[in-house]
Parts: C-alpha cells; structure tokens; sequence
C-alpha cells in the first residue's frame, strides 16, 4: 500500500461509519481518480483492512499499521519555509494540547494557506485544499502526520487521539 491508498482509507475512516458513498463520489470528495479509490479499496481488501460487501474498514488493524509503520513506510519529505496548512501537531486536535514554541510548524505546502511553517509532503498532493473544506478528514490527516513526524511526546498524543476517533467508529 502507498501515500495514495492511505489516503483514501482515512477518508473513509473520517466518514464516521456512513456508507452512502461511492467510489466516484469519494474520488471527487478528496481530488483523486476513481481508478486511485478503486486501487486503493483492492489493496485494502488484499491487505484485510477492508470489507467490500460491508465497506467497512478494520480499523483496529488500519490503526496498528498507522502508529506503527507511519513513520516508516509514510515518511514525509521535509523541505524549508513556505507558506501553508498546518498539520501534525499545529493542527486540530493536537495543537489544543500542545502549546507551541518558537519554532516553525510543519505545514502542508499551500499557496493559500496562513502559516508560514516548514513544509512536509501530505500524503497526496491534494490534502491541503481538502482538508480545509472536511474538518473531520483534516483531524485524522494531521494526527498521521504526527505520528510520522512527531516525537515520542507528540506520537503518544497522536496514537491516543486517533485510538479515540476510531473507536467511536466501532467497526472491525
């Protein structure tokens, strides 16, 4: 599985259990392909993490290769300052919890974005501008982010957070 499926699998993890969408529907949703969904959920379904007749992900397994693989086999580039969204800890729901420092944040490279940060590849080039329109989509974003990013501090928080957004899913 690569950046693009992952994609895809957190924005159906994001929809919170509904499974009113489509293929070409969720494409459109999240600036990809429809052959880059179909791809992603025939991935998925090799990998177990998917359940075509019920379109249910599993996410305690999808949650186990995210805390520990992310940092791995998702690892972002990093590149200097620029403009842009912020993720990972800078962004909802962790910048709550972790007060920032003089630092640059780590930001999604984006021509309209307000942060000035330091840029890190999203896992699809078109995260930036989706997230800002699908809330629940962003918060599941940055927390992979921070665990692909993060240290130990800021990728227990991410684990946590995430843990929590995918057990009020309830699916396996």
């Amino acid at each position: 599985m690569d950046s693009a499926d992952m994609y895809v699998l957190l924005k159906i993890a994001s929809l919170r259990g509904r499974s009113d969408w489509t293929q070409g529907l969720l494409a459109a949703e999240i600036g990809v392909s429809p052959s880059t969904v179909n791809r992603a959920l025939k991935r998925a379904t090799n990998a177990k993490l998917y359940h075509p007749s019920s379109k249910n992900l599993n996410l305690r397994s999808l949650e186990e290769a995210l805390v520990h693989g992310s940092r791995f086999f998702l690892a972002p580039e990093q590149g200097g300052e620029s403009r842009g969204t912020p993720t990972a800890w800078a962004a909802p729901p962790l910048d709550a919890e972790i007060a920032s420092s003089d630092s640059l944040p780590p930001v999604w490279p984006y021509p309209l974005g307000e942060t000035r940060g330091l840029s890190v590849e999203p896992l699809h080039p078109s995260a930036p501008k989706v997230a800002l329109r699908d809330p629940d989509f962003y918060a599941v974003l940055a927390l992979v982010d921070a665990l692909r990013l993060g240290d130990n501090r800021e990728r227990d928080l991410a684990r946590k957070e995430l843990h929590r957004i995918f057990s009020l899913r309830g699916e396996d």
